[in-house]
């Protein structure tokens, strides 16, 4: 008959702290992606620069007087023309307040 050889296996101790370690590092690991996600969907101004750039086309060929006031989504919207130094411009802008952020855009004009 064969003796069977005696397997060297883990202790109930060595197991619970691989298994805890493991579980601590899938933590922080979900952690660190729930805090990228948050960040990357507060971060979107697609949708609004998108918008933005519609607007400042309808300027281009008269479809908006000025000055504009409007919505998109949570955005508050203002186009205005300027002069400084002798120089036209027409400033877009675009303000969240629940998320703190302004998005400017200045299109300088050679015709005013």
């Amino acid at each position: 008959m064969v003796v069977l050889k005696k397997i060297r296996a883990s202790t109930l101790m060595e197991t619970l702290v691989a298994t805890v370690l493991i579980v601590i590092v899938f933590l922080l690991a979900s952690m660190i992606l729930n805090t990228l996600f948050n960040n990357s969907i507060k971060n979107k101004t697609h949708d609004i620069e998108t918008y933005l750039n519609e607007l400042e086309y309808r300027y281009m060929n008269h479809k908006v007087e000025l000055p504009f006031y409007g919505e998109f989504e949570k955005w508050q919207i203002t186009i205005d023309r300027f002069v400084d130094k002798n120089q036209h411009y027409v400033e877009i802008e675009a303000n969240n307040k629940e998320l703190n952020k302004t998005i400017t855009k200045q299109k300088f004009e050679t015709n005013p």
